[in-house]
């Protein structure tokens, strides 16, 4: 912690009497049982070390200033400030130090879970970091798994999210921006980028945005994300999140900056491509051709999870000569006494399973997965016994569900779910020409979106050869002759 000049209004001045400056406190903060004083002598003089229970541990401070008890007693009639140069420049060297000026960055170092120092008579106090908050250690990504690669995962810690970048990027030119936002939470955010490697367009409009972001708290990383996107009502993600630090620290090698926010492990990554939410950090621990088939085997699973349902409607309803004589004879027996069309069948077993999913998610770990996966069979099953839909039916949105899961995020995933009912909706009402049309207009869409002023659907549309090598398949290491990362 560097000192900080704060001169601050007079009235936001730290006193010079120490009862002066702990009624200060208590007028701030209230008398929460949780802010403890704890008084001393420091040679003749009076002193006070406040800090938040549970935030904050002093203990070695405290013993440190025990052991130059004897050097504060050999003053016989010292000054505040040279017992705290002393306090600053001996007795706490060891720990981060810094003077504070006025009761605004008081409270902000004691919400932080530092503890203040302060000395009868003097107008500076000293705040010395002393956090003891206990934070979730380095665990696997659970949302983001691979089957061969590193297994860290980001945590809940500003300053250990930071460092495990850092620990891949050793690079000087790795910067760090910190600021505060939140009017009520404070909360402590970071802005990472390589010098050199980012646009300062882009990383002029990114501070631009966080400026004119005005919340009033900020608890996860999706507050901050709201108000730095691009669309407000687009389906489509135009900012990126990851839990997996080597994403993180491959954007940034990749020209792109992120965004890490206190107290969530989902770091948040601008400009976000509309390819880069189809690769997998495993696309690069595999080899090319693995990598390939699999990257394009998830745009299948996007036109299946996006298109099947109302393909099916709009085939069963509008345009039986397409189906195969045989398949459409099947397909009549299964329908026989099943009172509703196509498009209620559909609606009704994506919003059963739509149910289903999220109460798996809900449910404890230890009962969740069973619940979801016998409810699917039974409630499928049964609902086909009992002649509300047809084997069909239950086929389509099985294969439908299990495509979106294969989507490597899950932000895109659930674009998929909601635009997967309009284009139920319009396969009902306009059979194949309106899903044609509906495709079209999504396809003007998703080429109109930009990420911080980047076209959304770059390497596409514009359409740009070098960046075919890792956009639909993912070209080997010795074709690429600058290294294009991962996400």
């Amino acid at each position: 912690m560097t000192q900080l000049e704060n001169a601050g209004s007079p009235q936001e001045k730290l006193p010079d009497s120490l009862s002066a400056f702990i009624e200060g406190i208590q007028v701030r903060l209230g008398t929460s049982t949780d802010i403890i004083y704890r008084f001393m002598k420091l040679g003749p003089l009076a002193a006070v070390i406040i800090y938040i229970e549970g935030m904050a541990d002093p203990q070695e401070m405290i013993h440190a200033i025990h052991e130059d008890e004897d050097l504060f007693n050999a003053f016989s009639n010292p000054e505040p400030a040279s017992c705290l140069q002393l306090l600053k420049t001996r007795t706490l060297a060891l720990g981060k130090v810094g003077e504070v000026r006025d009761y605004p960055r008081v409270e902000r170092e004691l919400l932080a879970g530092n503890s203040i120092v302060f000395i009868d008579g003097g107008e500076i106090a000293l705040s010395a970091g002393t956090e003891a908050l206990k934070q979730r250690a380095v665990e696997d990504a659970s949302s983001q798994s691979v089957v061969r690669g590193p297994r860290e995962g980001f945590t809940e810690s500003l300053r250990d999210n930071t460092a495990l970048i850092r620990r891949r990027i050793q690079n000087p030119k790795l910067r760090i921006e910190e600021r505060i936002l939140g009017k009520q939470t404070q909360t402590n955010i970071a802005v990472m980028y390589i010098e050199g490697n980012v646009d300062p367009g882009v990383l002029q409009e990114l501070r631009r945005r966080l400026d004119a972001a005005r919340l009033d708290s900020v608890l996860e990383s999706n507050y901050i994300e709201e108000m730095i996107q691009d669309r407000q009502y687009s389906p489509f993600p135009t900012v990126y999140n990851t839990e997996r630090p080597d994403s993180a620290a491959s954007a940034l090698l990749e020209g792109r900056i992120t965004v890490l926010v206190e107290g969530t492990p989902f770091v948040l990554i601008v400009p976000a491509l509309f390819v880069q939410f189809f690769q997998s950090s495993e696309d690069y621990y595999q080899r090319s051709d693995f990598a390939s088939l699999v990257r394009i085997l998830r745009y299948f699973c996007f036109a299946v999870a996006l298109l099947t349902p109302a393909f099916y409607i709009a085939i069963t309803t509008f345009h039986q000569e397409m189906i195969p004589t045989s398949l459409l004879i099947s397909l009549i027996g299964q329908r026989q006494g099943i009172p509703f069309p196509a498009f209620f069948e559909a609606s009704l077993m994506e919003i059963t399973f739509e149910i289903l999913r999220e109460a798996g998610i809900r449910l404890p770990k230890s009962i969740g997965q069973s619940v979801s996966i016998v409810g699917t069979l039974v409630i499928g099953q049964a609902a086909v016994d009992a002649g509300l839909v047809s084997a069909a039916m239950v086929i389509v949105v099985a294969i439908t569900a299990i495509s979106n899961f294969a989507l490597p995020a899950f932000n895109i995933g659930i674009s998929v779910r909601i635009l997967r009912f309009g284009m139920m909706v319009i396969g009902a009402s306009f059979g194949l020409y309106g899903i044609i049309v509906a495709l079209l207009i999504l396809g003007l869409h998703l080429c109109s979106l930009e990420s911080m002023g980047l076209p959304y659907m770059t390497s596409f549309a514009p359409w740009q050869w070098k960046s075919q090598k890792d956009s639909l398949i993912r070209m080997s290491r010795r074709s690429m002759k600058k290294y294009t990362g991962h996400n």
